[in-house]
């Protein structure tokens, strides 16, 4: 096939490489409209959860980049009430398919609860995934970076914070970037919690980054952006209902019987929206990686202690690799907390009640008492 031909090279490296990006990549998404699974909340209480949904509003909101107008999507859960609301902000996991849907029941749950806080719960979509303009930029760790800092420092934006009164819920790649932020002093949360948390994209954590795989890397990368050929590979390697189904089962969703086709169609969807290959182009080829080695990740952690109440979700049925990072931040300098569920890269998504109880937990410990 004459589009194969275009980005294999004759070593054997090259040919590894090419067989490894037929498989599926890394996405995530929602299951919106799977019932919540009784198995899956067994051991909650839901004494402290009104009966009522949480009201949810869905807005746009514009990011300025250099000469980029980007029309941002996010939504709102928050319950009806006179008392003012402790503000959590929920960044979706990086990936080909990402969206704000992933969090949805998380943060109707926790909106819902009756206690001696309330919560209001902001998701949002990155620009260039979800239902966010996804423009042909130049995506790296870095943009990625400024666009939450704008966003959370805004003056018009969404996110109303006030005295440092914000908690950020980051997924995957999102935890890590969230976590270099703060790092920075470029975001001020009062506390965050990082859900299956990794850093290294698709393709450097399996062949890693020496400078004959980052030249290929960026052939591919280029290869994806191109006008024909780009969106012919794209359809070939992600665009397609198959490769979703497949990645979903084989390592996004520890059960593969909780991957429906309502869920596979709708990720599907997400791929075909204008620009829809440009992010995914740099998250498979590593530019999105928030650091390049284990050294720099817990190193991020670490500089939080003391400053900021760190809490780790990890997920009992990850791939070998991003469990193997996960478990390196058990005990590490600058976690405060750490906990394993259910799941494997999405476990907020495929066990939304389980994730929401811990968050929940966390935040009382920190935020107020159970009522």
């Amino acid at each position: 096939m004459a589009l194969s031909a275009t980005f294999i090279t004759p070593s054997p490296s090259s040919s590894n490489l090419y067989a490894k990006i037929r498989k599926p990549f890394l996405s995530h998404s929602v299951y919106l409209l799977k019932p919540l699974k009784i198995r899956a909340s067994a051991t909650l209480n839901y004494s402290n959860v009104n009966n009522k949904s949480s009201p949810l509003k869905t807005s746009n909101w514009q990011w300025k980049l250099k000469d980029n107008l980007v029309n941002i999507y996010y939504e709102e859960h928050v319950k009806e009430s006179r008392e003012p609301s402790q503000n959590i902000l929920m960044m979706p996991t990086i990936s080909d398919v990402s969206t704000v849907e992933e969090w949805r029941l998380v943060a109707q749950d926790i909106a819902q609860r009756n206690g001696s806080v309330n919560y209001r719960a902001t998701i949002v979509d990155w620009p260039g995934l979800g239902y966010s303009d996804r423009p042909k930029i130049d995506y790296n760790a870095d943009v990625l970076e400024k666009f939450l800092v704008d966003f959370v420092n805004s003056p018009d934006g969404p996110v109303k914070q006030s005295d440092n009164d914000l908690v950020i819920f980051g997924g995957g790649h999102a935890a890590s970037i969230v976590i270099r932020a703060a790092k920075k002093g470029l975001v001020k949360p009062k506390a965050i919690a990082a859900v299956a948390p990794t850093w290294s994209g698709p393709l450097p954590i399996v062949f890693g980054r020496d400078s004959s795989m980052e030249t290929r890397y960026g052939f591919l990368r280029g290869t994806l952006k191109a006008p024909a050929v780009g969106w012919m590979m794209y359809n070939m390697l992600v665009s397609n209902e198959n490769a979703i189904q497949s990645q979903y089962k084989s390592h996004v969703y520890a059960n593969p019987d909780n991957v429906t086709p309502a869920i596979v169609e709708s990720r599907y969807a997400l791929t075909k929206r204008k620009g829809a290959r440009y992010l995914p182009a740099a998250f498979l080829t590593g530019l999105l990686d928030p650091v390049t080695s284990r050294e720099e990740f817990l190193q991020l952690f670490a500089d939080l202690e003391g400053k900021i109440p760190v809490f780790v979700v990890s997920s009992k049925g990850s791939p070998k690799r991003s469990k193997a990072e996960m478990e390196a931040l058990k005990g590490a300098k600058g976690v405060t907390k750490f906990v394993e569920v259910p799941g494997a890269l999405l476990p907020q998504e495929e066990y939304p009640a389980v994730v929401a109880e811990e968050l929940y937990q966390f935040l009382q410990q920190y935020f107020g008492s159970v009522a």
